[in-house]
């Protein structure tokens, strides 16, 4: 698959979805990423349940660290509170995005880093607000505590902001996500599939709950972020991320060439993408291993 490829057959979905109902264009949204999955590896467990009352989907890959692989789901449910669990959250604008939308990107993540990830079902908006949004990944992250959080889009900036409240010093990674303050001159040009104005709508749902939170560099003991050559947020990305370097935060930033925002559902088939997300994943995991998050059993 190409680029352009992949690009021609997303617009296509947004475009079926763009006269439906919202309730109806959520389910279609969520079938038109899924198509793009690759099928969940035969050794990965996967179990939906929920975490202080929100929605979640565990997948735990079979080569999972922390905990010997062939522990009962329950002695590790058990024990999902040692660090050793990587909390992801979705991306779809904040309105659409679900727990089936992203599970191959969850997935993949789990696979990649070789640990428990546990995705994140907030409410959605215009229903809730971005403040609800952020107190249902912070419950979940409190009981938790995992070792690290993951976002995609929306959900980069979910994390970030969640991170920047609670003061987490866990390492972050986003995955172009919504930074900086959205104006006409920190956004670059219109990219297929994600265009300012879309940017700045995205923006505009969510500003006032997000000054709440304030703009300051996360706490984090690292930052991993991953952009896409074409997409109007990566140029006020990197000005972020220019700006916590200058404040001594430890970041790294991973490039896609030639990829346009939303290609992360096609990462699997996607040469650059797929480097730049094994390059991701790499620099990811070396900070937990660093850390030294592989707790006994207690």
């Amino acid at each position: 698959m190409t680029i352009d490829d992949f690009a021609k057959r997303f617009q296509h979905g947004l475009d079926a979805m763009a006269s439906r109902p919202l309730a109806l264009a959520r389910g279609d949204y969520d079938r038109l990423c899924a198509s793009f999955a690759t099928p969940l590896p035969t050794t990965m467990r996967v179990t939906d349940e929920r975490i202080a009352g929100v929605p979640v989907r565990r997948y735990r890959p079979g080569r999972a660290k922390g905990r010997d692989s062939a522990l009962s789901h329950a002695h590790a449910h058990a024990h999902a509170d040692t660090g050793q669990t990587v909390l992801y959250v979705h991306g779809g604008g904040f309105t659409i995005g679900s727990l089936d939308s992203h599970q191959g990107v969850a997935a993949g993540l789990a696979e990649a880093l070789g640990r428990e990830v546990v995705s994140v079902q907030y409410r959605l908006l215009p229903e809730a607000r971005y403040s609800d949004q952020l107190d249902d990944v912070d419950r979940v992250r409190r009981w938790l505590q995992p070792c690290a959080m993951v976002g995609d889009s929306a959900g980069g900036r979910l994390v970030l902001d969640v991170a920047r409240a609670a003061e987490d010093p866990h390492p972050l990674g986003m995955i172009y996500p919504l930074l900086g303050d959205m104006s006409e001159t920190s956004l670059g040009p219109d990219a297929p599939l994600l265009s300012r104005r879309d940017a700045q709508a995205a923006w505009a749902m969510i500003a006032t709950d997000a000054a709440r939170v304030g703009d300051a560099p996360p706490v984090s003991s690292a930052v991993e972020c991953l952009v896409v050559e074409h997409d109007p947020l990566t140029p006020a990305i990197l000005a972020t991320l220019d700006q916590w370097r200058q404040q001594r935060r430890q970041v790294g930033l991973h490039t896609a060439e030639g990829m346009f925002h939303g290609a992360l559902h096609a990462h699997a088939q996607l040469a650059p993408l797929s480097i730049t997300w094994r390059g991701f994943c790499r620099a990811l995991a070396c900070h937990l291993d660093a850390r030294h998050l592989d707790y006994p059993l207690r």
